[in-house]
């Protein structure tokens, strides 16, 4: 329905995705009220569909946002006077499923062992005092090939991407990725190493 304002309106629950189409078809010709107005009225439905296909209340939230760039990026296939509901829902439900099979994933892999979030420098701080550690990373680090030394300080120091260490330093990023594996096992070693003495 439009209003004497002109905005696109919806009456009630019963003219509801009809509605919804409407605003959705303007959004597509490029109306940006039109496309807010939509995103905000679905955003129940949304999160109603997400709460039944979601394991984890925690994760509704972004499956919601999930939902809506999906239906961002394929707004356009939506065919106007079709119904709404249908074609929403099928992207909730999908990027639902997405969402569980990557917690999935995540709760398989994860461990709540605080030992297992140590890191290279707790390593090294946990073996000795920090003015004695500072002279061991750099005792460490000359026994690296130049390129192995290049490849950890932009990869694990300057925390760069592996493209961008690639661009930043000359290697191809496959280069880079096996230098940096293969500088800490090297590092990892002697660290051991120090651990027997």
């Amino acid at each position: 329905m439009v209003s004497k304002e002109g905005d696109l309106t919806i009456a009630d629950d019963s003219d509801r995705e009809a509605g919804w189409g409407t605003l959705l078809a303007a959004a597509q010709r490029g109306d940006a009220n039109a496309y807010r107005r939509f995103l905000e009225e679905i955003l129940p439905f949304t999160r109603n569909v997400a709460r039944r296909k979601c394991r984890s209340e925690a994760l509704v939230e972004d499956i919601v946002q999930d939902t809506l760039l999906t239906v961002h990026r394929v707004r356009h296939t939506y065919q106007p006077g079709q119904p709404v509901k249908p074609w929403l829902a099928t992207i909730v439900v999908r990027r639902a499923i997405d969402a569980n099979r990557r917690q999935g994933r995540i709760e398989r892999r994860e461990t709540w062992n605080p030992e297992a979030y140590e890191t290279f420098s707790d390593t090294v701080t946990n073996h000795g005092e920090a003015s004695d550690s500072s002279e061991a990373v750099a005792r460490m680090m000359a026994t690296l090939t130049p390129r192995q030394k290049e490849a950890i300080e932009l990869v694990k120091l300057k925390e760069m991407t592996m493209a961008e260490a690639a661009a930043a330093s000359g290697q191809s990023a496959g280069s880079i990725k096996v230098n940096v594996h293969r500088a800490l096992r090297r590092l990892r070693r002697l660290i051991e190493g120090v651990e027997r003495e």
